[in-house]
């Protein structure tokens, strides 16, 4: 594994070296391989985790037990549940690697923690749930306003990387069609 603590927070906010120093304790290095899940329903969410390498998803099973893909992040990304995060709710989701992946996580507690010692983190944390909620403002608006060709052409424009290493089931679960769907799409992007 390795220790790229220094570029952690770069797309979110530039930290001084004494800052990022500062805050290095609080976060833990892991791995954790494909199919691996990281967090569980019904239970609270305890940490927060920022890929360093590998690709996560969240999901959650509907009434008839099938896996619906909420969220696909990809490296340089901070991940949870969020709102169940924020607020110490139990989560229905599920947080898997979908490949082999390295990581960052802090607790909820020492996150803060921090936040009451560092002005700058709390502008970053501000940061990381600000994005959280644009992310899910615009999916939610892409269902309302786009067909499924159109979020799939989205997707290959904006996250290229995620088509490249992601299966296809969770990439149709994503936006909401069956992955024989997802297949017509594709020959048809094709031709």
């Amino acid at each position: 594994m390795i220790d790229n603590f220094s570029n952690l927070f770069d797309n979110y906010l530039k930290l001084t070296d004494s800052e990022i120093e500062f805050c290095r304790p609080y976060f833990e290095l892991h791995s954790a391989p494909k199919n691996t899940l990281i967090e569980e329903e019904n239970r609270v969410p305890r940490h927060l985790y920022f890929i360093t390498k590998g690709f996560m998803r969240l999901f959650y099973y509907d009434s008839n037990g099938d896996e619906v893909t909420t969220l696909i992040v990809s490296p340089n990304r901070f991940v949870t549940s969020f709102t169940n995060f924020i607020h110490e709710q139990k989560s229905n989701e599920n947080l898997e690697c979908i490949t082999n992946c390295e990581f960052y996580k802090i607790e909820r507690s020492k996150l803060v923690e921090l936040i009451d010692k560092s002005e700058s983190f709390k502008k970053l944390s501000l940061s990381i749930f600000e994005q959280s909620v644009a992310t899910t403002q615009i999916r939610v608006n892409d269902f309302a306003t786009l067909t499924a060709e159109l979020r799939y052409k989205k997707l290959v424009e904006q996250q290229p990387e995620l088509i490249q290493n992601v299966p296809i089931q969770y990439i149709a679960s994503y936006l909401g069609i069956k992955p024989q769907s997802l297949s017509r799409i594709r020959k048809q992007m094709i031709k």
